[in-house]
């Protein structure tokens, strides 16, 4: 499973999140309150959903599974003109990211974390960058299904 590097540029989000941890997971809480109001954002850029975590700064240096993250459920937004009461926005900001691709159900996707992080990552020539980690879900996407795809997103930067 190799990855395809890509340069991301700025993306602009709205959704909410939840401040949890990987021991104190609350994706299913997040979700469920993200996905009945998502049509209230109306200046949607396609119909793909962004799963995010934002980590402190270092968070990978000593990982710790009851470390804090902010999670949040949102979608691509063309600008900042309208975002509904209850919701927030969210810049991705423009950087290198190592783009993997997911397939299989959701519940078996630590395996390509697992992957990433203690095979992929420690022999490449990156490291982790402090950016927004993120998947993308679209039409390919269908949770439990074997056949579900999605996009992983890790932020990266030149070892030096």
């Amino acid at each position: 499973m190799q990855p395809i590097i890509k340069n991301l540029t700025e993306k602009k989000l709205i959704g909410h999140f939840l401040e949890m941890s990987f021991i104190e997971n609350k994706t299913f809480q997040l979700w469920n309150g993200f996905m009945p109001n998502r049509k209230k954002i109306s200046n949607t850029i396609n119909a793909n959903l962004y799963s995010l975590e934002v980590y402190a700064e270092n968070h990978f240096d000593n990982f710790d599974p009851s470390d804090s993250f902010q999670k949040w459920a949102a979608v691509e937004v063309s600008d900042y003109s309208a975002i509904p009461e209850g919701m927030e926005m969210l810049i991705v900001p423009d950087g290198l990211y190592a783009v993997f691709l997911h397939i299989g159900p959701a519940s078996e996707g630590h395996k390509t974390y697992h992957y990433i992080f203690t095979e992929w990552l420690p022999n490449s020539e990156y490291t982790v960058d402090d950016r927004p980690h993120f998947a993308v879900m679209n039409e390919k996407y269908k949770k439990d299904d074997p056949a579900s795809e999605e996009e992983i997103w890790i932020p990266i930067k030149n070892r030096n």
